[in-house]
Protein backbone atom coordinates (compact mmCIF):
# COMPACT_ATOMS: atom_id res chain seq x y z
CA UNK A 1 0.00 0.00 0.00
CA UNK A 2 1.28 3.66 -0.82
CA UNK A 3 1.99 5.20 2.07
CA UNK A 4 0.00 8.20 1.24
CA UNK A 5 -2.92 5.82 1.35
CA UNK A 6 -2.21 4.53 4.25
CA UNK A 7 -5.44 5.12 6.93
CA UNK A 8 -5.33 7.07 9.86
CA UNK A 9 -7.71 8.36 12.23
CA UNK A 10 -8.40 10.80 15.10
CA UNK A 11 -10.26 10.58 18.10
CA UNK A 12 -11.61 14.61 19.38
CA UNK A 13 -12.22 14.69 22.70
CA UNK A 14 -14.83 17.05 24.81
CA UNK A 15 -16.37 17.29 27.85
CA UNK A 16 -19.82 18.86 28.58
CA UNK A 17 -18.43 22.72 27.91
CA UNK A 18 -16.32 21.79 25.15
CA UNK A 19 -18.92 19.71 23.43
CA UNK A 20 -20.69 23.00 21.32
CA UNK A 21 -17.14 23.57 20.00
CA UNK A 22 -16.48 19.89 19.37
CA UNK A 23 -20.07 19.68 17.53
CA UNK A 24 -19.32 23.08 15.62
CA UNK A 25 -15.41 21.27 14.25
CA UNK A 26 -17.67 18.25 13.57
CA UNK A 27 -19.85 20.46 11.09
CA UNK A 28 -17.04 21.85 9.31
CA UNK A 29 -15.18 18.54 8.84
CA UNK A 30 -18.71 16.59 7.73
CA UNK A 31 -19.36 20.08 5.12
CA UNK A 32 -15.78 19.58 3.78
CA UNK A 33 -16.04 15.76 3.05
CA UNK A 34 -19.49 16.43 1.66
CA UNK A 35 -18.22 19.22 -0.96
CA UNK A 36 -14.79 17.36 -1.64
CA UNK A 37 -13.43 20.17 -0.13
CA UNK A 38 -11.28 18.06 2.10
CA UNK A 39 -10.21 14.80 -0.76
CA UNK A 40 -9.34 11.55 1.24
CA UNK A 41 -11.70 12.35 4.53
CA UNK A 42 -13.18 8.96 4.55
CA UNK A 43 -15.73 9.23 8.03
CA UNK A 44 -16.94 11.89 10.25
CA UNK A 45 -18.19 9.98 13.36
CA UNK A 46 -21.31 11.17 16.07
CA UNK A 47 -20.59 12.46 19.10
CA UNK A 48 -20.64 9.57 21.87
CA UNK A 49 -21.20 12.02 24.51
CA UNK A 50 -19.92 9.09 27.10
CA UNK A 51 -16.50 7.15 27.43
CA UNK A 52 -15.91 4.18 25.50
CA UNK A 53 -13.29 1.52 25.02
CA UNK A 54 -10.06 3.12 25.62
CA UNK A 55 -11.01 6.32 25.75
CA UNK A 56 -11.63 8.17 29.21
CA UNK A 57 -13.79 10.94 27.80
CA UNK A 58 -16.18 11.70 25.27
CA UNK A 59 -15.17 11.25 21.40
CA UNK A 60 -15.60 11.18 18.20
CA UNK A 61 -13.93 10.03 15.19
CA UNK A 62 -12.37 10.98 12.17
CA UNK A 63 -11.13 8.36 9.70
CA UNK A 64 -8.52 9.53 6.54
CA UNK A 65 -5.40 9.13 4.67
CA UNK A 66 -2.08 9.41 5.60
CA UNK A 67 -2.20 12.17 2.41
CA UNK A 68 -4.05 14.73 4.26
CA UNK A 69 -2.48 14.27 7.93
CA UNK A 70 -0.54 17.31 7.76
CA UNK A 71 -3.90 19.41 7.03
CA UNK A 72 -5.94 17.40 9.95
CA UNK A 73 -3.19 17.86 12.52
CA UNK A 74 -2.97 21.60 11.30
CA UNK A 75 -7.49 21.83 11.53
CA UNK A 76 -7.12 20.12 14.98
CA UNK A 77 -4.74 21.87 16.26
CA UNK A 78 -6.24 24.83 15.84
CA UNK A 79 -10.02 23.76 16.86
CA UNK A 80 -8.58 23.71 20.65
CA UNK A 81 -9.98 20.67 21.56
CA UNK A 82 -7.35 17.41 22.20
CA UNK A 83 -7.56 14.83 20.02
CA UNK A 84 -5.59 11.72 19.29
CA UNK A 85 -4.03 11.08 15.94
CA UNK A 86 -3.24 7.60 14.87
CA UNK A 87 -2.33 5.08 12.27
CA UNK A 88 -4.15 2.27 11.40
CA UNK A 89 -2.47 -0.93 11.33
CA UNK A 90 -2.71 -4.57 12.61
CA UNK A 91 -1.13 -3.54 15.76
CA UNK A 92 -4.44 -1.75 18.29
CA UNK A 93 -2.04 -1.28 21.44
CA UNK A 94 0.90 0.42 19.39
CA UNK A 95 -1.75 2.64 16.94
CA UNK A 96 -2.94 4.18 20.11
CA UNK A 97 0.61 4.82 22.30
CA UNK A 98 3.94 4.22 20.13
CA UNK A 99 2.81 5.55 16.64
CA UNK A 100 0.34 8.26 18.23
CA UNK A 101 0.51 11.31 18.41
CA UNK A 102 -1.63 13.83 20.77
CA UNK A 103 -3.20 17.23 20.21
CA UNK A 104 -3.01 18.84 22.88
CA UNK A 105 -2.81 17.41 26.97
CA UNK A 106 -2.40 13.58 26.46
CA UNK A 107 -5.09 11.43 28.50
CA UNK A 108 -4.35 8.34 30.12
CA UNK A 109 -5.99 5.68 28.09
CA UNK A 110 -7.52 2.39 29.19
CA UNK A 111 -4.59 -0.26 27.38
CA UNK A 112 -6.61 -3.50 28.47
CA UNK A 113 -9.49 -2.83 25.97
CA UNK A 114 -7.20 -2.54 22.83
CA UNK A 115 -7.04 -5.61 20.81
CA UNK A 116 -3.86 -7.63 21.03
CA UNK A 117 -0.78 -7.35 18.15
CA UNK A 118 -1.42 -8.64 14.95
CA UNK A 119 -5.37 -8.31 15.56
CA UNK A 120 -6.87 -4.73 15.26
CA UNK A 121 -10.94 -5.28 14.63
CA UNK A 122 -10.96 -1.51 13.63
CA UNK A 123 -9.43 -2.03 10.28
CA UNK A 124 -12.62 -3.82 8.61
CA UNK A 125 -14.34 -0.59 10.11
CA UNK A 126 -12.44 1.64 8.39
CA UNK A 127 -14.02 4.65 6.72
CA UNK A 128 -17.46 2.72 7.55
CA UNK A 129 -18.10 3.07 11.33
CA UNK A 130 -17.12 4.34 14.50
CA UNK A 131 -14.68 1.85 16.14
Amino acid sequence: MDDLNAPYHAHIYYDAASRPQALALRQRLLDAKQSGAIAQLFFVGELSDHAAGPHPLPEYEIHYSAAILPAVIALLDASGLRALVHPLTDDDLADHTTLAHWIGEPLPLKLETLDPPGLNQGVARFGKSAF
